[in-house]
């Protein structure tokens, strides 16, 4: 039988971590975080991962296990993500997903595994130096010969995939839709019971977003800020490309008011998450919990044990 787990998700400032615990205090569980910058240390703060006393006991992976200048993709994850899992499921314990990141979700339960090719190596750079001295257009029409579908879906603007879709033709002869069209035959790694937290009103969940923000600005977002900075870390990476660590380094670099930087990181978590929710919505196996004008984490739980016990989780 394929395992089960358990999937909370939702966009940013829901919920998703209390229910987490509450669910797996209630199933003998244990979370498994999948939010792609809760997985750096030193970024507690802007990133909302849940602290000692929020976590009741209750056993955390994946939060804090890789450095802020490395850059994970969503197989980096799958890859250390996945022995995590399978632990907790050969102890008779419930591993229970919860984050806000869906590629990562996703590719998590699949986990078939992602099309050949090594990012950041000889071919890509290669490419990257075609595409600095070309533009897209050369290589987008290269795309278009060998792996049409590819170069039909992508946007020009989406330079990112383009050159991943060319990697892995060049380097494994295979087409990236060829690999997709594969990997959909089979059948997932884990049979996933989804819980979905949004508000009702969504203009509820904008005033809870902006109430977080100026949480975190008190709980010290700032000074995360500036001891990510003080260790050299680069503009560049990834880690500070995190809503909040972003427009923060960008206000220190141009000595602008923190305020209007404050502001620039509400609008850019409301957008972020009409962005999730736009992913999950799109997800037909998500039980969906409305919040009103507050989160009733009472309610959640009882909804939630009662949908997960209906799918066979005792």
């Amino acid at each position: 039988m394929t395992p089960k787990i358990v999937c909370v998700a939702g966009p940013t400032a829901c919920g998703k971590t209390t229910l987490g615990v509450l669910l797996a205090q209630r199933f003998h569980g244990e979370v498994v975080s999948a939010d792609s910058m809760q997985i750096y240390r030193g970024m507690t703060v802007g990133t909302a991962a849940p602290t000692e006393a929020e976590m009741q006991g209750v056993p955390h992976h994946m939060i804090a296990v890789a450095e802020p200048s490395e850059q994970w993709s969503a197989a980096e994850y799958v890859a250390k993500a996945t022995p995590i899992v399978d632990d907790i499921l050969s102890r008779g314990k419930l591993p229970i997903l919860v984050g806000g990141t869906g590629l990562w979700m996703d590719a998590l339960i699949r986990g078939h595994g992602f099309a050949g090719g090594h990012a950041g190596g000889e071919v890509r750079r290669e490419l990257e130096t075609r595409f600095d001295r070309d533009g897209i257009e050369p290589l987008l029409a290269v795309l278009r010969q060998v792996d049409p579908e590819s170069a039909a879906r992508l946007h020009p603007a989406d330079t990112k995939r383009i050159l991943r879709a060319l990697e892995v033709y060049l380097e494994t002869g295979e087409t990236i839709s060829a690999h997709n069209a594969a990997t959909r035959q089979l059948p997932p790694r884990y049979d996933a019971v989804w819980i979905g937290l949004q508000f009702a009103d969504r203009a509820d969940m904008k005033a809870l977003i902006d109430r977080r923000v100026d949480k975190m600005a008190e709980e010290g977002l700032l000074e995360e800020v500036q001891a990510l900075l003080a260790m050299g870390l680069p503009r560049n990476a990834t880690a500070m490309q995190a809503i909040g660590y972003k427009e923060l380094a960008a206000a220190l670099d141009a000595g602008a008011p923190v305020d209007g930087a404050l502001e620039e990181i509400k609008l850019r978590s409301r957008q972020y998450a009409k962005r999730q929710l736009t992913w999950f919505r799109r997800n037909p196996a998500v039980k969906w919990l409305l919040w009103e004008k507050t989160p009733d984490l009472s309610r959640a739980r009882r909804d939630a044990t009662a949908y997960l016990e209906e799918n066979g989780l005792l």
